[in-house]
């Protein structure tokens, strides 16, 4: 075949006309495609690769005392982020910002790891940068590519460690919660109440976080701020009012023996609500801010005293001789006793139960009381005797009722529940239907043995004591939800009568060095008995007697007698009621009123004796042995 005839070159020319005629069909079905049909895909595309959205977090709301006054605010801080293109371009600047900002290897772990999380958003590398090392950064601005760094609300906790366990502590949410959905609406980078009312109200407190776009270039660095009609402002978090009185903290924070573990529960007994609560040691929950130092995060981590703990609502003592109100309200609904009954045997100092012997705190004896004198001056020996005639069943099936083995409902996090046996079955189980007595009645009559309460739990029954309705109210942190009431179930007459009794607590009793002068407070002392060291201190009062406004429940670890924390805790009714630090005055003289050389002593243990011993936070321990 010749090619080069004129026939076949204009059957070539032909086809090669064809072929390019095709080419630009297919490019121009190609632009029509690209440019026409997915105009708007590329170009969303294109802006999100030009575009980088920052996130405007939502300042905190704040939180005030019933009075109105700040215990959390926001203040001015700076955030350090960086907007890379790639892991290796994020690793150089770090490199960069090593002089200025120092950035341990976990940290630095946890930065390259969140940015693969979200690379497209940035990633923060310091919360609450100094302004000097702000100034340094912007300094180098250009030799920084991807450098954000903005302005955001601090926390801030004007009055430190005053209501720290009231309040809580924010800090940044981990991977793990932001897997678990533990926050609704969190991002990598939010904070988060950790502990406290920053807690329990963090949905409220939180707020909206905006958002602002700002323009990168190829390489990931920020070329400008997009226009500001596309900023999103965030929402400010709610204000949440507590039913806190900053003046009466501070003054408990005070009062409170230096040194000393323990903690202190006021609370309105007509509502429910928390005057105060204060848990020692405490700590600063500004040091969280931003981060806390690893150093010190050690050092509290490791205390011995584990200021993180909250010992009203977590820490759980042998409730002691405060107990024995439970018991004398158990045998008054029951009809058992009324307040003038009197008990077979005199208290001489203890009393013989088969072949075991128990004793009373007084070694001389009380003699032939009352309920209210036994409960005016603490006399084991009655509640001895009112113990076995209710039963063990019955004061396990009661103190069940009246909630002695589960949580208050307080709205804080993490309350522990108290412990109690729910049946007699329990004791089946843990030593064999044959493996223990009823004996166990006398140890649960004194607030020993087998149970371990809160200290918000047992305020709460004094709460019911004081109530003119005589119910539990459910112990309220934050303002604006009403009362939540259970009614006690006794009547008013024996209620009135129980109030006599503590009044005599005060007056002429265990805690008669704590009498303040024209004001009536009922009250009751408790020694809890401890194998870790002295005996814990109780004190449980409210006032005033006649109408009360407010019940206040102290324990101090180690303070070896209750009696010596009911000075101090009458102060501080005082102060509440009156506005004043008023000292205690004398006991009113009585042929009942104690020697001053017999304040409550630790009960000497004999061989032979059951008095069970629970330390805080301790599960319930070996119970008494059938006798042999």
């Amino acid at each position: 075949m010749n090619w080069n005839h004129p026939h076949a070159m204009a059957r070539r020319a032909r086809a090669a006309g064809w072929i390019v005629a095709a080419v630009f069909g297919v490019l121009a079905v190609a632009f029509f495609r690209v440019q026409i049909l997915s105009s708007s895909r590329y170009q969303l595309q294109s802006t999100e690769n030009r575009l980088r959205a920052v996130p405007l977090p939502a300042p905190r709301g704040l939180i005030t005392d019933r009075h109105g006054t700040v215990v959390a605010e926001n203040i001015p801080g700076y955030s350090v982020a960086l907007l890379a293109a790639s892991p290796e371009s994020l690793q150089t600047v770090l490199a960069r910002l090593a002089p200025l900002v120092t950035l341990d290897s976990a940290t630095h772990a946890g930065v390259l790891r969140r940015y693969r999380r979200a690379p497209t958003e940035p990633v923060v590398i310091r919360r609450d940068a100094p302004f000097d090392v702000i100034s340094a950064l912007e300094e180098r601005r250009a030799w920084l590519p991807g450098l954000v760094i903005q302005s955001e609300p601090k926390r801030r906790y004007p009055q430190g460690d005053l209501a720290a366990h009231v309040l809580g502590y924010v800090a940044e949410i981990t991977e793990q919660e932001l897997a678990a959905g533990s926050f609704r609406d969190a991002r990598l980078g939010t904070l988060v109440g950790r502990a406290g009312a920053e807690r329990e109200y963090d949905p409220r407190l939180r707020g909206k976080d905006g958002v602002k776009f700002v323009e990168v270039d190829a390489l990931g660095r920020t070329v400008r701020a997009a226009p500001e009609e596309s900023t999103l402002e965030p929402q400010p978090g709610e204000t949440i009012r507590l039913a806190l009185d900053v003046d009466l903290q501070r003054f408990i924070v005070d009062a409170f023996p230096p040194g000393r573990r323990g903690a202190v529960v006021a609370m309105d007994p007509r509502t429910g609500e928390v005057l105060a609560l204060h848990s020692a040691p405490s700590y600063d929950p500004n040091a969280f801010i931003g981060g806390i130092d690893p150093e010190l995060w050690r050092e509290i981590e490791n205390a011995e005293d584990h200021p993180l703990f909250n010992r009203a609502i977590q820490a759980r003592y042998p409730p002691a001789s405060p107990w024995k109100l439970v018991i004398a309200t158990m045998a008054l609904k029951r009809g058992v006793v009324n307040i003038g009954s009197r008990m077979p045997i005199p208290c001489t100092g203890g009393m013989r139960y088969y072949n075991r012997y128990f004793r009373c705190w007084r070694v001389q004896g009380h003699g032939d009381l009352t309920l209210g004198e036994a409960i005016q001056l603490s006399c084991d020996v009655y509640f001895y005797q009112l113990g076995i005639k209710l039963g063990v069943e019955t004061q396990i099936q009661d103190g069940v009722e009246l909630g002695f083995r589960e949580r208050t409902g307080i709205d804080l996090p993490n309350e522990y529940r108290s412990l109690y046996p729910p049946s007699t079955e329990y004791y089946n189980r843990l030593y064999g239907p044959r493996g223990w007595t009823s004996a166990v009645a006398l140890n649960l009559a004194i607030g020993q043995g087998e149970n371990a309460q809160t200290l918000i739990n047992m305020v709460r029954f004094y709460a019911a004591l004081a109530n003119p309705r005589g119910a539990m109210p459910e112990p309220r942190i934050a303002l604006g939800a009403p009362p939540v009431l259970r009614e006690l179930g006794l009547d008013l007459d024996a209620l009135g009568d129980l109030r006599h009794s503590l009044v005599e607590v005060v007056n002429r009793g265990t805690a008669a060095g704590a009498r303040i002068a024209d004001l009536r407070i009922a009250g009751k002392t408790g020694t809890a008995q401890n194998p870790h060291g002295d005996d814990h201190g109780w004190f449980i009062a409210f006032a005033p007697a006649d109408n009360p406004k407010i019940v206040i429940g102290a324990v101090v670890e180690f303070a070896k007698h209750g009696s010596a924390l009911a000075p101090w805790v009458n102060r501080v009714v005082a102060r509440y009621l009156v506005g004043q630090d008023v000292a205690p005055t004398a006991a009113i003289e009585s042929e009942l009123v104690m020697p001053a050389d017999s304040a409550p002593e630790p009960v000497p243990i004999l061989p032979d004796t059951i008095l069970l011993r629970i330390a805080p936070g301790d599960s319930i321990g070996r119970g008494p042995r059938r006798p042999r």
